[in-house]
């Protein structure tokens, strides 16, 4: 895990709502709309990830458990799978 660069007290508003402060949105690149993912760990530590990340950490998942699929869509990889099964059928 890495570390602290930036650290903030805030504040649960009304209905839940939190406000992350502009210069955790400044370094991390968000804006308005943006989508974010909220990890609760088993430890209790909540985590607030960017999807953009969440995409990239699943991407290099697959990529280490599909390795044979040098690059290619994976969703293009199962409509071969499924077409090779149904000429078999």
């Amino acid at each position: 895990m890495g570390h602290i660069s930036i650290q903030h007290t805030i504040q649960l508003g009304v209905r839940g709502r939190l406000v992350l402060p502009a210069a955790v949105r400044r370094a991390l690149g968000l804006r308005e709309g943006d989508r974010l993912v909220l990890r609760l760990r088993e430890d209790g530590v909540i985590e607030l990830v960017g999807a953009r990340e969440v995409v990239r950490e699943s991407k290099g998942l697959l990529g280490r458990l599909y390795p044979d699929l040098k690059g290619k869509a994976l969703a293009q990889e199962l409509l071969q799978d499924r077409r090779r099964e149904a000429l078999q059928e």
